[in-house]
């Protein structure tokens, strides 16, 4: 992902920082007065205050909640979940707990940089694309809710038997990722993936979901807008402004910092005022109480006693939908989304050392980082989430909000998921969120999504009528194609139902159709790597640098795990087969208790 943050102070009365690598070696006498706004209250490997990590880890969990329960909400209309918000609450649930835990395997076993795991947005297009085969397509009578008993064994079974598909196509993808990462081989396909290839891939992401978002917005409009508009004042507007806030330091005691507020939790703050103002309007009937008329799904008394039904707590589980279930065609669709995500990753490892004052990750850990990715999308897809886990830009651009970049507070953050993941009343909360205030959340996500793919071609020479073919020809046919799909499903007759499958979610899934052209015309239409911006790509994520003394204290491996990996270093493909199949035991050990009687 792409940052473009604006650096602030935010902790007052620290004697001793560290230094943002500035590639120029300069003493820190020598620091101009921008230099000295880039400095680090706390680097990657120090320890603050537990006060400081719980409260910097929270924060961190609200920076990630827009897009942590923005999945299992979307999800849910292809699971035929929209009329049964306690289970759409255990979504929300497992979907915290696995990213906590995800976050502490890769901070401690992983690439190590103080860097968030979270929902991917890249699995959504095809796992959607997966739902809306015939054979998976909602009956007609779970899109009313008056004839949907949450509690039959009939609609049960609509639901699961849907993500447990989701579940197997997930497990059986990230294996891919697992070998890729610890055998070193990222590094082999990166020489021939570029910008071109990227940027396409990454914008897809966002513009396919267009029809969610409208969906969800046009409930009520004026809400939707409304939203909008407090996250765009509040992220664009009031971004510089800082609020006095009460905070405590043994050298001044009981005090007051300025801190913006404004800048770092935006989309919170915008979605708590709807929510809130929608909440009013619900007391003072403002809103429709009649279900038929417009702005009805405005109202936060819709999902009914959601809260109280919901238990205090509840430990997710792998397994917890039932045994999963593997199809070729779904194993091919989550495949492309597991290539965009460690493509996205590898960027955000690059940013995030730069903003932690952390030396740039060497490849080994890099390697680890993507292998312990994978292994996280394992674990998502055994516990049920309907979705993988990747790097969260939007924490690693928070690091430089806070200028602390220490990994313990990313470590809290990931116990703190963990314990949101177990309150069950936590998950239910976020359910009675009215669509309409989702949908303007959407609004602004997907288009930064969107955006932040095309910022990509920044590292390409866009004066090339080639470069320009190239990116537009993918964009247009990564639009069409899937649309015309989506109108003519019976157009793919192979006489091979599992190939008809296959065609059928990798050609409705947009980022694939786009990404693919991308990849296929950069690499065999002739042009310098200059043009094609590969040179400018690897100089910005530091590609020729390896492993330095000053990395190992950050990068090695804690318990006395070094020998580990060295071995990983020096030799990638042993490591593969040393660390994967201790792996995959455990992993394997863990479901089978969790779904055997």
């Amino acid at each position: 992902g792409r940052l473009n943050c604006t650096f602030c102070h935010l902790t007052e009365g620290v004697e001793r920082f560290c230094e943002l690598p500035d590639g120029e070696g300069r003493q820190a006498k020598d620091l101009s007065e921008e230099d000295d706004r880039n400095r680090l209250a706390y680097c990657v490997t120090d320890v603050p205050p537990w006060y400081l990590c719980i409260i910097l880890g929270i924060q961190h969990c609200l920076t990630a909640f827009g897009g942590i329960i923005a999945i299992p909400l979307i999800l849910s209309q292809g699971l035929c979940l929209q009329h049964d918000s306690l289970t759409q609450s255990h979504l929300i649930s497992t979907i915290f707990f696995v990213s906590g835990l995800c976050t502490l395997l890769q901070v401690t076993f992983g690439v190590r940089l103080p860097i968030l795991q979270g929902g991917t947005f890249t699995f959504l297009s095809p796992s959607l694309a997966l739902l809306s085969m015939p054979e998976w397509t909602c009956p007609a009578w779970t899109q009313n809710a008056s004839l949907v008993n949450t509690s039959s064994s009939e609609f049960v079974e609509v639901w699961q038997s849907r993500i447990r598909e989701l579940q197997g196509s997930i497990m059986v993808a990230s294996c891919f990722q697992i070998l890729v990462g610890f055998s070193g081989l990222i590094g082999f396909f990166m020489r021939f993936i570029g910008p071109l290839t990227i940027a396409p891939t990454i914008s897809l992401i966002g513009l396919s979901l267009f029809e969610s978002a409208g969906a969800n917005a046009g409930n009520h409009w004026a809400i939707a807008a409304m939203t909008t508009t407090l996250i765009v004042m509040f992220s664009q507007y009031l971004r510089r402004i800082t609020i006095p806030v009460p905070t405590y330091s043994k050298a001044k005691r009981f005090h007051t910092s300025r801190v913006y507020i404004f800048q770092i939790l935006p989309v919170l703050l915008g979605i708590t005022l709807s929510w809130l103002i929608c909440y009013l309007l619900t007391v003072y009937e403002v809103l429709p109480s009649d279900p038929s008329k417009y702005g009805f799904l405005a109202r936060t008394d819709i999902k009914g006693d959601v809260v109280g039904q919901a238990p205090w707590f509840r430990f997710p589980y792998p397994g917890q939908w039932g045994v999963p279930t593997v199809s070729l065609a779904g194993v091919f669709g989550i495949l492309a989304g597991v290539i965009s995500s460690m493509v996205e990753s590898i960027g955000d490892y690059h940013a995030c050392a730069r903003l932690s004052g952390a030396p740039p990750p060497p490849r080994h850990a890099i390697n680890r980082g993507v292998g312990m990715e994978g292994v996280g999308c394992l674990l998502a897809g055994a516990w049920g989430t309907g979705n993988g886990t990747t790097s969260y830009s939007e924490n690693v651009g928070a690091l430089g909000i806070t200028k602390v970049g220490s990994r313990m507070v990313i470590v809290a953050s990931g116990v703190l998921m963990v314990i949101m993941g177990v309150f069950g009343k936590i998950g239910a909360i976020f359910t009675t969120i009215p669509s309409p205030v989702v949908g303007g959340m959407f609004l602004v996500m997907f288009g930064v999504i969107s955006a932040a793919g095309v910022s990509n071609l920044q590292y390409a020479d866009m004066n090339s009528s080639r470069n320009i073919f190239i990116f537009g020809f993918s964009m247009f046919t990564g639009l069409v194609v899937p649309n015309w799909i989506f109108k003519n499903p019976s157009a793919i007759a192979t006489g091979v139902v599992e190939v008809d499958q296959v065609l059928h979610v990798l050609l409705t899934t947009s980022m694939f159709v786009g990404g693919f052209l991308g990849f296929l015309l950069d690499n065999t239409i002739p042009g310098s790597k200059r043009e094609r911006g590969i040179v400018a790509w690897n100089e910005a994520h530091h590609e020729d640098l390896d492993d330095t003394l000053e990395s190992g204290e950050v990068y090695d491996l804690p318990f006395g795990l070094n020998f580990s990996d060295s071995v990983c270093h020096t030799s990638p493909c042993f490591c593969y087969f040393i660390v994967v199949p201790h792996v995959f035991s455990l992993l394997t050990l863990l479901f089978s208790a969790s779904v055997c009687p």
